[in-house]
């Protein structure tokens, strides 16, 4: 039985170039079997080109590549044609097509695909733990915060904790009302992470009446009484006082504009 080795050259980790060789190898009854597979990552020197080379020369190997920088493309097809090797260049068409269709000239950086995993799976971890961590469930949550958010109820703490999140923070929000005291994480952690989310009393008792009315229920429930809201909002100015976090009016915002001057704090805080 005949024997085959695949060389898979890569400027990053090789991971692509792995995978579509195995899938290839798969499409043989004993593919995976007696196909061979030697990975070679992060070529970035063409010396490293000719070492590859001169091995693959010697097992008599196939190179499979994924590299994006054109003039390594070019010294490894000239190397291997110099010594009958074969190989296959897996990105270079596409990349090549591509660019013909935008009109423009590829980066040429290796390890961008990675990086856009990466992010693509902070972004999740994000929207899990602002889930997890959503309306006080889980006071733990609150130290292990990129952002920590109070407020009374209806002043778009889950919204703004799901839109940042998309931002790649890990936010946890805290709801206040008088008869309940804040969990003690509030106090332990550094104010500059926490904000506090306030709103006119008449627009809380607009927006509370028009939620009590979508439940089917009466709009002159406790819950929406003005009287209570004040007191809510009392209750919440001496807890974000004792904290000593940022209080932004949410009064006329929309969660983006929210968001917008909550990032701003941050970025204006790491420069400092």
């Amino acid at each position: 039985m005949r024997k085959l080795t695949l060389f898979i050259v890569s400027d990053s980790v090789g991971e692509t170039a792995d995978l579509v060789a195995k899938a290839a190898a798969s499409q043989f009854r004993q593919g995976l079997e007696t196909v061979l597979m030697k990975r070679f990552s992060h070529i970035e020197e063409e010396s490293q080109i000719d070492e590859i080379v001169y091995l693959a020369q010697r097992e008599n190997a196939i190179i499979v590549y994924t590299l994006v920088k054109s003039t390594m493309c070019q010294k490894l097809k000239v190397e291997c044609e110099a010594k009958g090797l074969q190989c296959i260049d897996l990105l270079g068409p596409i990349i090549n097509r591509i660019g013909i269709e935008l009109g423009e000239k590829p980066l040429e950086e290796p390890g961008l695909v990675r990086q856009l995993d990466e992010d693509y799976y902070k972004k999740i971890e994000a929207i899990e733990f602002a889930v997890k961590y959503d309306d006080g469930r889980d006071p733990r949550g609150i130290l292990r915060a990129d952002i920590v958010l109070v407020g009374v109820s209806r002043t778009s703490k889950t919204p703004l904790s799901q839109y940042l999140a998309h931002k790649r923070y890990k936010v946890a929000n805290v709801p206040l009302v008088p008869e309940v005291d804040p969990p003690e994480e509030l106090y332990m952690i550094d104010p500059e992470k926490c904000f506090g989310l306030v709103i006119s009393p008449e627009k809380l008792n607009f927006i509370r009446k028009e939620r009590l009315i979508a439940l089917g229920l009466k709009d002159d429930a406790n819950y929406a009484r003005v009287d209570r809201i004040e007191a809510e909002i009392s209750h919440f100015n001496k807890v974000v006082s004792k904290i000593g976090c940022t209080v932004i009016d949410v009064t006329n915002r929309a969660v983006e504009e929210t968001a917008n001057v909550i990032l701003n704090k941050l970025v204006e805080r790491n420069r400092q």
